[in-house]
């Protein structure tokens, strides 16, 4: 184990750097066993630095072989610097120099073996493509550098390689000149220049047989730039897509933020194995293949969105991210937090704002609070790690994106605007901090942030307990406010947060009230947002004139858990009233819980189950809107009749019952099914479209809704729906349609739907086995299914020809599916999933660190459950962590993880 390499960096023990790197040229001479890497760094004291001159050289570097160093074109000798696996030193700089070393050259000659690099960071191989990933400490493996990001250089990069094989080389920045090799005919070079400083994290390369697809977009200024998304041949029908998205918000960025693209080309280039979605590499942004290409007949609607999103998220970086970057990596959601924010609104903008809004808090409440409530939980600036890779997680993206909201929120529209217009001129080209962001709010707003910086330094899920009561005879309604953190590891005691609550009140009739608060002049608001500032406070709202039933938490205003005891009839009128969409879909989330909680205490106290009947009525009239109603938005009909997630019910509970959950809500899916057969038909049968595809947000809509009564029809178990379900797939003219009828027939319960099913998945295979991305769909399909037997699939899928333990994309689609989505399956008494995820673990850290550690959370979950299961994913915690030679990534998650259980 690894014990000595597991160290933690702090943020407190930040240093700005002794030495900046001025300009660094690169020479990369490719070839198939290796790479020859000669650096050219030209260094300069910084004069930032109080503290006394060092004389000492510091550099990073791993799984390198140096070749040859030169100081000042003088080559040293091993006498002359110290090398371990992680750096490169150079002590008495003065003594070798001959003088002051304020200014000087370094040239570093490595070799690295690319094709051997299955941890996919630094420069690799993706099938016959070199390719790069740097983000967050990749470039390390490249060459010896001051590989942090407060080191912003100009780059100079030439690469050299096999003309047939290589004819495509991209780097940074704009191509200055290109050519053949001298006395090598069979070799060229191409040199590129980018003008402007970055870190080395935002560095990148491609070589590769690659075509493009070519476009342009004329900026505000009239500056025409020239787009290309580079892919294999094979996959030139599936960019188009990628290509609108990325004009859409180059447009969008302008109009939004003021922000105009700086470069006079921009490149996507789509790559299949890759450890992320995506990467904001200046000017050469490289993909993962799944978050680039589509195409109707290989993706579904959600892949067509996700594509749509990253692309703008990965474009908004090059200025949240690349003009303006992290100080350190506790910073990373300076970057994150902020662009994930800024491609929400523009999702919400091409689309459905109330849907976007619905997905993104599902996600967050699912997954974020998951965290937040685990032995990884962190705030969102860090105050320490061991790997930087482990905090790429939802509380730096998700969460950090909700605080920037929230800061929009308290601004207003204007202000917000006005606030990230000056962070980006007056921090253009430098390496901050998320203080400066909130500074430089503060600055142009002229409010104060200063208790709000809490949501930065504090990790964990704020709650708010609110109680509500009505005074008729002083027509007053009283809301009692409470908010409280748990503890969460390092954290014990939270300070009280500044939360942006949204609200509303809604009287009898269903009409919102005008919202005056005790003290306030009249008012003719009907929602607005108070601040809760203390532990507990109380708010007072005069000229109600009968009791109000409110509407908390509008929007989700702030990512906290709401407590508030509405009774059933009070849900579903807000279900049915409420004119905040995303407090609609919460209310019918909320009604289903507390009809499938008193479920599950029937079930452990051994009564049987019975339908509830307003939650019935509740799916009656929605069915009844959809099919009466055209104007209503389909998408927004279709998260109105999905009832909650395993996953979220996980999640919310205090311990969770595996198989408890699991039963209550198949019986209630299955009831509501067989209840309103005859309704969901009608809304399948409505839904249907003969005409051309399109992935517009109505149609993409009008999918959702006649799928989602697609799978509430093969609950009913009836023949006539398995041959619905058969026919849709043999018909489909779209992977969102043919992929829907794939799950809901492939997860079928009776003999002759696992018929069917096992036909449809061998159909499936053939028609699309050279599809990779496809397959993947495949593969998690597969890994989902809740049948008994899913375990022993998965194993033997693992054996599959298509299948690779190297391919993040397949781990995720097949083991990340199963373990983290198939809970019946995964919790099994027997402790065999937890066992099996270990064991993939093992397998992979020694082969990919960063994607092993991201595999283990769900062990890291343990507190939800049973003491029983709790002692079996603690035994494989455990054995993780006795492994030899464990990655520092893997170990820092199993540390943090692992406890000693009494008994």
């Amino acid at each position: 184990m690894k014990n000595a390499q597991a160290r933690t960096t702090y943020l407190k023990d930040y240093q700005p750097p002794a030495f900046t790197i001025e300009s660094t040229d690169l020479n990369f001479d490719l070839f198939e066993d290796h790479a020859r890497v000669v650096a050219k760094l030209s260094f300069k004291r910084n004069s930032q630095v109080d503290s006394p001159a060092s004389d000492t050289l510091v550099l990073h570097g791993s799984h390198l072989v140096l070749e040859e160093l030169l100081l000042e074109g003088n080559a040293l000798t091993p006498q002359n610097y110290l090398l371990d696996d992680e750096t490169l030193s150079l002590p008495a700089l003065s003594e070798l120099l001959g003088k002051p070393a304020d200014q000087f050259e370094l040239t570093c000659v490595t070799r690295i073996e690319p094709q051997n690099n299955t941890a996919l960071e630094g420069l690799y191989k993706s099938k016959k493509m070199f390719c790069t990933q740097c983000e967050a400490e990749g470039f390390r493996r490249i060459t010896y550098y001051l590989d942090r990001p407060d080191v912003m250089s100009k780059f100079t990069t030439t690469i050299i390689a096999d003309k047939q094989k290589y004819p495509v080389l991209l780097s940074n920045g704009n191509p200055i000149a290109s050519g053949t090799v001298e006395n090598d005919d069979a070799r060229h070079w191409v040199t590129w220049e980018d003008p402007f400083k970055k870190p080395s994290y935002l560095f990148a390369l491609v070589a590769g047989d690659l075509v493009s697809m070519d476009d342009s977009f004329t900026t505000s200024s009239g500056r025409d730039i020239k787009l290309q998304i580079f892919v294999e041949a094979k996959d030139l029908d599936k960019i188009d897509h990628a290509m609108t998205s990325l004009k859409n918000a180059m447009r969008w960025d302008e109009e939004v933020y003021g922000r105009e693209y700086d470069l006079d080309i921009f490149m996507i280039v789509a790559v299949d194995d890759f450890n992320m979605g995506a990467m904001e590499n200046k000017g050469l942004n490289i993909f993962n293949t799944s978050c680039v290409l589509a195409n109707p007949m290989t993706t579904t609607d959600a892949a067509f969105q996700r594509v749509e999103a990253v692309v703008a998220h990965e474009y908004f970086h090059n200025w949240s991210g690349n003009r303006v970057t992290c100080r350190d990596w506790f910073q990373l959601s300076l970057k994150e937090g902020f662009t994930v924010f800024r491609d929400s609104e523009f999702s919400a903008d091409m689309g459905s704002r109330t849907v976007k809004r619905v997905e993104d808090v599902a996600f967050l409440k699912t997954v974020q609070f998951a965290e937040d409530a685990g032995p990884m939980a962190h705030s969102v600036r860090p105050d320490s790690y061991m790997e930087i890779s482990n905090f790429y997680t939802v509380t730096i993206y998700e969460k950090g994106a909700e605080v920037v909201r929230m800061i929009s929120l308290l601004l207003g529209e204007e202000l917000f605007r006005q606030g990230t217009d000056l962070y980006f001129e007056r921090h253009d080209g430098q390496a901050v901090t998320t203080e400066d962001f909130v500074i430089a709010m503060e600055d142009a707003s002229g409010i104060d942030l200063g208790q709000f910086r809490r949501w930065y330094t504090q990790a964990g899920t704020p709650v708010l307990d609110i109680a509500g009561n009505y005074d008729q005879e002083q027509q007053q309604f009283r809301l009692r406010v409470k908010q409280h953190c748990p503890a969460t590891p390092g954290q014990t005691s939270k300070q009280a947060f500044h939360i942006p609550l949204r609200l509303g009140l809604l009287g009898e009739d269903g009409q919102e009230l005008n919202l005056q608060l005790q003290g306030e002049a009249a008012s003719t608001q009907t929602d607005r947002v108070i601040a809760v500032t203390q532990d507990e406070e109380e708010f007072v709202f005069v000229g109600v004139s009968a009791k109000p039933v409110p509407s908390l938490l509008r929007s989700f205003s702030a990512p906290v858990r709401l407590n508030y005891e509405y009774s059933k009839e009070e849900l579903v009128f807000l279900m049915v009233n409420d004119s905040d969409g995303f407090n609609r879909w919460n209310a019918s989330q909320q009604l289903a819980i507390k009809v499938l909680n008193a479920l599950l205490e029937n079930r452990q106290a051994g009564r049987s189950f019975e339908q509830d009947p307003l939650l019935l009525s509740a799916f009656e009239g929605v069915l009844d809107a959809a099919l009466n109603d055209a104007s209503l938005d389909k998408a927004m009909l279709a998260h109105l009749l999905s009832l909650p997630t395993e996953s979220f019910l996980i999640e919310q509970s205090a311990e969770a019952d595996v198989e408890g959950i699991h039963e209550v809500r198949e019986f209630v899916a299955n009831s509501l099914a067989n209840a309103l057969e005859e309704k969901f038909s009608q809304l399948y049968t409505s839904n249907q479209s003969d005409g051309e595809f399109s992935v517009s947000a109505e149609h993409i809509a009008r999918r959702s809704l006649k799928n989602s009564a697609l799978s509430y029809l093969m609950r009913t178990g009836k023949e006539q729906w398995l041959q619905a379900c058969v026919d849709q797939y043999q018909a489909a003219s779209n992977m969102t349609d043919q992929f829907s009828a794939l799950r809901c027939v492939a997860h079928s319960a009776t003999a002759a739907g696992k018929r069917a099913g096992n036909e449809a998945l061998a159909l499936f295979y053939e028609q699309w086995q050279h599809e990779a991305l496809v397959v993947d769909q495949w593969f998690s399909t597969q890994a989902a299914n809740p049948n008994p037997d899913t375990l022993e699939q998965v194993k033997s899928l693992m054996e599959h020809e298509a299948f690779s333990l190297k391919n993040p994309n397949k781990v995720r689609s097949l083991i990340g599916v199963f373990c983290g989505q198939n809970h019946i399956n995964f919790h099994r008494l027997d402790g065999s999933g937890y066992e099996f995820l270990a064991d993939q673990v093992i397998a992979l850290d020694k082969l990919n660190p960063q994607i092993a550690a991201r595999l283990i959370t769900p062990l890291t979950r343990w507190k939800k459950y049973d003491s029983r299961r709790q002692a079996l994913m603690q035994a494989q915690l455990q054995r993780i962590k006795s492994t030899p030679d464990l990655s520092k990534d893997s170990f820092e998650v199993v540390e943090k993880s692992t406890v000693q259980l009494p008994g």
